[in-house]
């Protein structure tokens, strides 16, 4: 798939467009979510959220008011959301105890992951909360053309933010909050589109791109993104390639593999997060030029290394940040016009 000039024009073009002023929501509101119906007799008034992404969209469309509780945190909230973040009591970093997240008595809990909240769930499995009468939301862009009977999941198709603008549009309605969603939706649109254009040259059909989140041990195999997942699509819509065409959404790819594709530029992975010892990006990068066969590849050479946010390469709203970065860090490598 090729992304061009006009392309860019054409999704700036949509996320200006659109003069009629969204309507109020009609309740009951009864919507589809990752294959369940769910129903809703108000907005929502005390929302729990367990994965960053729920919370930053949340965040975004003005509810804080509404939420008490977050879960599930990879590294610090965005800056303009801030203020509003410090109002809501964070139940924990990780993945809360179901009790932990009831005690709340939340009528709302909004999920990032079919991991967390799912058919087995960590923390619960929707049934579990709708026996006590509170709904669960699950984020589209974790169940569209994806199977999640492993822990990262598979993709059989190219993800896209139009599941994230699809969610934000959701969640809009849910809280009769549609004029919020609508602005929201259209400046990531705008900046998606800048992004696109700024690499519009062509050059970056001749780049390689590997995407390095994390691993379990640092010399070990290394969780790279396949090529559907949100990687794959920044890949996609800049122009690039990713050489790891495996539909899992985070394999487990040994160095001698990506040595021999000899990726143009390493994404490397930053988080907060110290799960693993190659959770820090300079651990990450210290090893790359030091080991004796992942030092020769040309991209740690001549040190073609681009830092992005691990919550970039996860289906959410940063996704339009990795677009962002990894253009502007191709650029800042001259390896796009």
């Amino acid at each position: 798939m090729k992304f061009s000039f006009a392309f860019a024009i054409s999704v700036l073009a949509l996320g200006t467009s659109g003069a009629v002023a969204a309507g109020k929501t009609q309740y009951p509101l009864t919507l589809e979510n990752c294959g369940r119906k769910i129903t809703f007799d108000k907005a929502p008034e005390r929302a729990v959220s367990i994965g960053q992404n729920s919370t930053e969209i949340l965040l975004s469309l003005g509810v804080a008011d509404k939420m008490v509780g977050t879960a599930v945190w990879v590294g610090p909230v965005l800056e303009n959301l801030k203020a509003a973040n410090e109002k809501v009591p964070r139940i924990s970093n990780n993945q809360p105890s179901f009790e932990g997240v009831v005690k709340n008595d939340p009528d709302l809990v909004a999920a990032q992951f079919v991991f967390d909240v799912g058919p087995n769930g960590v923390v619960g499995k929707r049934e579990q909360f709708e026996e006590l009468g509170v709904a669960t939301y699950v984020s589209p862009g974790d169940c569209a053309a994806k199977d999640n009977s492993m822990r990262d999941g598979s993709r059989s198709k190219l993800f896209s933010m139009d599941s994230i603008y699809q969610e934000i549009g959701e969640l809009a309605r849910i809280f009769d909050v549609q004029d919020r969603g609508e602005a929201f939706v259209a400046e990531l649109k705008q900046r998606e589109a800048k992004a696109i254009a700024s690499v519009a040259g062509g050059k970056a059909a001749t780049v390689s791109l590997v995407f390095w989140f994390s691993s379990s041990n640092v010399n070990g195999d290394a969780w790279m993104a396949g090529k559907n997942g949100a990687p794959g699509y920044i890949t996609q819509v800049l122009g690039a390639k990713n050489p790891i065409q495996t539909e899992e959404e985070w394999p487990a790819v040994s160095w001698e593999s990506i040595a021999s594709h000899n990726p143009t530029a390493i994404i490397v992975g930053t988080m907060d997060r110290r799960k693993f010892p190659a959770d820090d990006p300079k651990v990450k990068i210290d090893f790359m030029e030091k080991d004796a066969v992942v030092g020769k590849l040309d991209a740690v050479k001549n040190k073609r290394f681009i830092e992005l946010s691990a919550q970039a390469m996860n289906p959410t709203i940063r996704t339009i940040d990795g677009i962002e970065t990894v253009a502007a860090g191709l650029k800042r490598l001259k390896l796009v016009d």
